[in-house]
């Protein structure tokens, strides 16, 4: 397949949201069937020029054996033909929603006849940051779309052959729908400039939305004049009570830390009971040799773990993303709570107990945007919960918190509806 040319790599990012801004107000006017049809017509070309994706991916892939990135980094960054059709799949599986634009949320009549709705309208334009993933750029092109939403997206230098890529196929698709092309707009610039300048442009994107690690996430809070929708990095803990059930914990423990390491839903503390500990040590142990885990642990830790590396303070809030965990022994649900609080990053937190009690405490306590009792961290996610594809996990509170699908990419609107009401 031949390299496509996006229709506005060769303007400036002013222009590009301006662009966007002028396809969402389009956009907004479709119904959800010639949003739908446009969704299916991506991820159908999106599966036949997969081999043209996977090539331009190599070029990042070789990009980054030569600049050594992580093994985390390169899963993150990785594309393969089984990852091109989950994302393609994940963009049918968005057609399936229920489309919230329209949806009216509550209505009622005033006492002089005035009728009032509560109705669900997109945001308008979605400005996208992001790092590593490619797959980003096909999960929050759906939702934006599907949502009424035009969208700008940034990502980041290291997926530069894969995102153009992306982007010029999505571009092709949307040339044979009722979708505008220029309702997803990429800034092929891997300047930071680039990225900076979408922070304020207040008159053209309505929301920010950066999605990566913690020093992007904080160089767009702190900078940005648009509006943000703060996702959260994952350090994510396990408690594991002095009342858990053995097998269901080393269950629970094994998915939520080696399922995937490098997702921000995997977990990257344990705490466990010392009581609890003290009985079951040698079955925790085998569990982490047997995925090679490295662990950073406190002083008991330390006395019935083998081969613990003393943790430090930057442990306790580490995002290692790899299999590597830190391990927290205590003596009480409270102070489990409590050690949550101080280095959790408010993202998902789970305790194993059979204590109803201990549990609905822990529930009840931890500040977190998914709290988990007797089940893996690894839900946190729009897919697993049956929201398709998600944009990202927010661990802020205003509007929008936890994995954000549909809804999440809306606001509301007051429609009213009289017969020559004055005031």
């Amino acid at each position: 397949m031949s390299t496509f040319t996006s229709t506005t790599k060769q303007i400036n990012v002013k222009d590009q949201a301006k662009l966007a801004q002028q396809a969402s107000k389009k956009l907004a006017l479709l119904s959800e069937k010639e949003k739908n049809e446009a969704l299916l017509t991506i991820a159908d070309i999106l599966e036949k020029e997969s081999e043209y994706i996977l090539k331009e991916n190599q070029k990042d892939l070789d990009n980054g054996e030569d600049k050594g990135f992580s093994e985390a980094l390169m899963d993150r960054l990785r594309l393969t033909e089984k990852r091109v059709k989950e994302f393609a799949d994940g963009l049918r599986e968005v057609v399936e929603l229920h489309d919230p634009v329209g949806e009216i949320l509550s209505d009622w009549t005033l006492d002089n006849g005035l009728k009032v709705e509560q109705v669900r309208v997109p945001l308008g334009v979605i400005g996208m940051i992001y790092e590593a993933r490619p797959n980003v750029t096909v999960d929050a092109t759906g939702l934006a779309l599907k949502s009424g939403n035009a969208i700008v997206l940034k990502g980041g230098s290291n997926a530069i052959h894969s995102n153009s890529a992306i982007v010029s196929v999505i571009h092709k698709a949307l040339a044979t729908t009722k979708i505008p092309e220029t309702a997803v707009q990429f800034i092929a610039s891997t300047d930071r400039e680039a990225a900076s300048q979408l922070f304020t442009m207040k008159e053209h994107i309505d929301v920010l939305i950066p999605r990566g690690g913690g020093a992007l996430i904080k160089t767009v809070v702190e900078n940005a004049t648009v509006p943000v929708l703060e996702t959260g990095v994952g350090n994510c803990h396990v408690y594991v009570d002095q009342f858990a059930d053995v097998e269901k914990a080393l269950r629970i423990m094994e998915n939520a830390k080696t399922d995937r390491p490098a997702v921000c839903n995997a977990a990257e503390t344990f705490i466990f009971h010392e009581a609890w500990l003290l009985k079951n040590a040698g079955k925790v142990q085998e569990l982490f040799e047997k995925h090679g885990i490295e662990v950073h642990g406190d002083e008991k830790a330390a006395e019935l773990l083998p081969d613990v590396i003393p943790a430090n303070e930057k442990d306790w809030a580490e995002e290692y993303l790899s299999l590597a965990v830190a391990v927290k022994v205590v003596s009480s649900v409270e102070e489990a709570v409590s050690h949550i609080e101080r280095y959790g990053t408010k993202h998902s937190e789970a305790i194993v107990t059979e204590n109803a009690e201990n549990a609905v405490t822990f529930l009840n306590s931890v500040d977190a945007a998914a709290v988990y009792h007797n089940a893996s961290t690894r839900f946190t996610d729009g897919s697993a919960l049956g929201f398709g594809a998600e944009i990202g996990i927010s661990t802020q509170k205003l509007h929008a918190r936890g994995p954000m699908g549909l809804p999440a990419l809306t606001t509301i609107k007051y429609r009213m509806t009289g017969d020559g009401q004055i005031r």
